[in-house]
């Protein structure tokens, strides 16, 4: 069974990219819009922009563990689209934690502190 909790198809990523908002950061970019769902959506992007499978993959892995590690849960009723920056090939995970929660802050889904 899939997880409903995972962005998948190709129009929304196409409705989140037209009609959502973006925020931008050191090492990611956070597009976010409201979905009319009762849970939040997400999706982890790393283009080859930013290099091989193997730097990609574990862009991929920094962005979902350094959100899973955050303070902060992300709202529902959200779709989110989380892309790497090509500058995070050799970042630490605490230094992509704290880039994805600046950039949330700055979209207003979670509290600034």
């Amino acid at each position: 069974m899939r997880d409903p909790e995972v962005l998948r198809t190709r129009k929304d990523f196409d409705r989140v990219y037209r009609n959502g908002k973006s925020v931008g950061d050191r090492y990611v970019v956070v597009f976010f819009r409201k979905n009319k769902l009762e849970h939040k959506r997400v999706a982890f992007v790393a283009s080859k922009k930013v290099g091989n499978a193997v730097v990609r993959n574990r862009a991929r892995r920094l962005m979902k563990e350094a959100l899973r590690l955050s303070a902060y849960e992300l709202p529902a009723g959200y779709d989110y689209i989380i892309i790497a920056r090509n500058t995070i090939g050799d970042a630490k995970c605490q230094q992509v934690q704290k880039s994805i929660e600046s950039a949330l802050r700055r979209t207003g889904v979670i509290p600034k502190s």
